[in-house]
């Protein structure tokens, strides 16, 4: 028998993590209509259109954002008025479908997005954990120079002109002409649509199309801008603007429901044991402040045959109460998400991210309701969700490592 080595181990450990996250997404499979309506998209593509035709705008987002991502695009070209359904995907959601279709083919769908939907497609998926990450940041820029030069100026002028400024010296270097000097010579190679601004790529051979094409309609319909951000090509310092933007990046994700990392952290702080037991006299947890999800979140597994005891116990709350305890765990989730470090723009880290979420929170509702001999929903009703997962991740550690 051969020993296990650390390898094989780390092997297990990932399957048993895909196999937890198959297990979500099989929970929040399609439900029968929008099935139903991508299989006739199949067979008899005519039909298909008239059946998305008659629905309200409000059930074609939801059948767009019910179906897989890989197979949105197609109920998207299927949609009479996408102008209409695209504005009102949830943020992630568009994040999640233009990743799906491939930036590079995506500028269709760009050309219907709003602006906010836009900044947040960048706060989602162009960042690292601290700075741009310049691939993505390159890639989503490419695509919205794809689009019409109205679609492309929305886009652009929502974003902070830091991150804009960022991206361009990241491509070209700026030059500005000294006046009337006589003697003055543009760079070798340099293009200029002004006159006195020359840039050129700062890799050689490096295709800048889409950033010319981005500074000519600026150039032509917000000339200011186009001036500020070229003087800020040739004097702001990187730095600085790496730490302004993350700080408005920082707060529209707070607005989203994703906080800091540090401060999502708390949730896997240590509980000595005496405290882990404790349960709240006059506390309120399900009087949660609701804001809207940047996923669609479909129905969740709650009823008296739901796998995790969190979802049973919402079950038995009152009406009011169970979407208290939605977002109370959308939340969780969001946290969990967060100091796990998911990419956020992934379509999978939603659906991981709540099945953690509800797994130690229903270790520690059973805990604490076993030590204090109430029933759980009584629990529910006293304990926020984010102390009964703290509470169960300090009942296993090991286990609860992001």
């Amino acid at each position: 028998m051969v020993p296990e080595g650390p390898g094989c181990s780390a092997a297990r450990t990932l399957r048993a993590a895909l196999a937890t996250v198959e297990t979500m997404l099989d929970r929040f499979a399609p439900p029968p209509e929008t099935r139903r309506i991508l299989k006739l998209a199949r067979s008899d593509r005519a039909a298909a259109e008239r059946e998305l035709a008659e629905l309200s705008a409000e059930r074609q987002v939801a059948l767009v954002c019910e179906a897989p991502v890989a197979r949105r695009a197609e109920l998207l070209e299927l949609l009479p008025a996408p102008e209409r359904v695209v504005p009102q995907l949830p943020e992630a959601e568009l994040c999640f479908t233009v990743k799906a279709i491939g930036l590079a083919d995506a500028a269709w769908i760009l050309e219907y997005a709003t602006p906010d939907q836009v900044v947040a497609c960048l706060d989602l998926d162009a960042w690292g954990a601290a700075a741009p990450d310049r691939a993505s940041l390159d890639a989503w820029f490419d695509a919205l120079a794809e689009t019409s030069a109205d679609a492309f100026l929305r886009g652009a002028l929502a974003l902070d002109p830091e991150i804009v400024c960022l991206y361009l010296r990241s491509r070209i270097e700026v030059v500005l002409k000294h006046g009337d000097d006589p003697d003055w010579q543009d760079p070798p190679g340099a293009q200029t649509l002004d006159g006195q601004f020359y840039f050129t790529p700062r890799s050689e051979g490096d295709d800048v199309a889409a950033i010319v094409q981005m500074l000519r309609t600026l150039f032509v319909s917000d000339y200011w801008t186009y001036f500020r951000l070229l003087q800020g090509v040739i004097w702001e310092l990187d730095a600085a603007n790496e730490e302004w933007a993350l700080r408005w990046r920082t707060g529209r994700l707070e607005d989203l429901g994703f906080p800091p990392w540090e401060r999502a952290m708390n949730i896997y702080h240590y509980l000595a044991p005496p405290e882990r037991a404790a349960l709240p006299r006059d506390a309120a947890p399900l009087e949660v402040y609701e804001w809207r999800l940047p996923v669609w979140v479909p129905q969740l597994p709650t009823g008296p045959d739901a796998r995790q005891l969190v979802f049973r116990s919402i079950a038995l709350l009152e009406p009011e109460e169970r979407r208290g305890a939605f977002f109370a765990l959308v939340a969780l989730a969001n946290k969990v998400a967060v100091a796990d470090r998911l990419p956020l723009s992934d379509v999978d880290s939603t659906p991981l991210a709540l099945e953690k979420a509800a797994r130690f929170a229903s270790a520690g509702l059973e805990f604490v309701a076993a030590e204090n001999r109430v029933e759980p929903v009584e629990v529910l009703r006293r304990a926020p969700l984010e102390r009964l997962f703290n509470v169960g991740a300090n009942l296993d550690p090991e286990g609860a490592k992001p």
